[in-house]
């Protein structure tokens, strides 16, 4: 007998909170940075009010989120998951031979509880940005806030748990499995051990790495459950998709995972859809302090996507692909214009031509853009 209603999920690429998010919010921690040309994370919010105006401080914790929490009342999704790229604590203990550390003072939890996530993915490379000491500090404070740590922890076995969300009236769990990979650049010393903190940490992209991973997921999943593995991979910039990474969420796919959610990238990948599952290679950032650093303008990095995929709970196999486009300013996202849109529906559309999908706009939801496949 088929459950009452698809499930829809929303899911984000990286939320970084720390540096210069972290410094207009209501209790900004400690802004010294150790990074080779800018030490205080102030400096960082002087960058964004430079190209686009001030930004009242402190702004209250909804802010960075800005029409993002519109969108998300209107969608009403089952599931959120996004993924949490920065430690949430007041350690002191920068990581050696990091260039990049992110901190969001503990107090400032409230603003990711203002999107509600079901789960936080944190098995990435800022996770361990402040030592062991730092991520112990980050999933106590997520765990106490009910926001659902996933991918690390003081132990193997609590990195490698999965998390699983009760989408309620019936209709099963969605189980999601957070793990990272050193092409996202997280250090292979950062895997979790026996009695040693660290994060679900996959060490190749070979078909037993992926098969030990649906095998993980199959060892908890329940009838009715949807498997999701939000995996963080792949370089920065660059629209390219490795022919080891398609292969490696096929291989997922074919173990029976139902989604696959990845993201390491600052910008929107192309998306594919194999034998009815949706695999997203890279979500893009979706808050940052990134405005005013130069360098990569020609991916628009200031233009973000917020994911909603709508699954048959059934069989897992996708029905719908609705994608929010938005663009940061001023540190809070707004509605992007419909140039914008446009730009992202083209530039989608080109690089997801080798997995047969494209990008356009929403019929009669103009502020919307879907996805159409061709099987593959």
């Amino acid at each position: 007998m088929s459950r009452a209603a698809p499930v829809t999920l929303f899911l984000s690429g990286d939320v970084m909170s720390g540096r210069g998010v972290d410094q207009i919010l209501p209790h900004p921690g400690d802004p010294a940075l150790r990074e080779g040309y800018i030490r205080d994370a102030r400096d960082y919010v002087a960058l964004a009010e430079a190209v686009n105006g001030a930004i009242p401080q402190p702004v209250d914790f909804s802010w960075p989120w800005g029409d993002a929490l519109d969108v998300l009342d209107a969608e009403c999704p089952d599931v959120r998951v996004i993924d949490l790229e920065s430690s949430v604590t007041t350690s002191d203990d920068f990581a050696p031979g990091k260039a990049v550390a992110y901190r969001m003072h503990p107090d400032n939890v409230p603003f990711l509880a203002a999107l509600r996530p079901d789960v936080c993915a944190l098995a990435n490379n800022h996770v361990l940005d402040f030592g062991y000491r730092g991520l112990e500090e980050t999933v106590d404070v997520l765990d106490r806030a009910g926001l659902g740590p996933a991918g690390a922890g003081r132990d193997a076995e609590a990195a490698r748990r999965t998390v699983a969300v009760d989408v309620g009236d019936g209709r099963g769990r969605v189980l999601v499995l957070s793990c990272a990979m050193a092409s996202a650049g997280v250090p292979s010393r950062w895997a979790a051990g026996d009695g040693r903190p660290g994060v679900d940490f996959v060490p190749d992209l070979s078909a037993r790495s992926a098969d030990a991973l649906a095998r993980r997921l199959a060892a908890v999943r329940e009838d009715g459950d949807l498997a999701v593995v939000s995996i963080h991979w792949g370089p920065n910039w660059g629209y390219g998709v490795s022919q080891s990474q398609t292969a490696f969420a096929r291989r997922l796919v074919d173990g029976g995972v139902d989604l696959v959610h990845g993201h390491s990238s600052h910008h929107p990948l192309p998306v594919h859809v194999y034998r009815g599952k949706l695999i997203l290679f890279g979500c893009g950032d979706l808050v940052d302090d990134y405005e005013g650093i130069t360098g990569y303008e020609r991916y628009r990095d200031d233009l973000r996507l917020m994911y909603f995929p709508t699954l048959d709970p059934d069989t897992g196999r996708l029905l719908e692909l609705r994608m929010a486009p938005m663009h940061a300013r001023r540190m809070r996202l707004e509605h992007a214009s419909p140039a914008d849109r446009a730009w992202l529906s083209e530039v989608l559309s080109r690089a997801g031509r080798a997995f047969g999908t494209h990008v356009e706009p929403a019929p009669g939801r103009e502020e919307y853009l879907t996805l159409r496949w061709w099987r593959r």
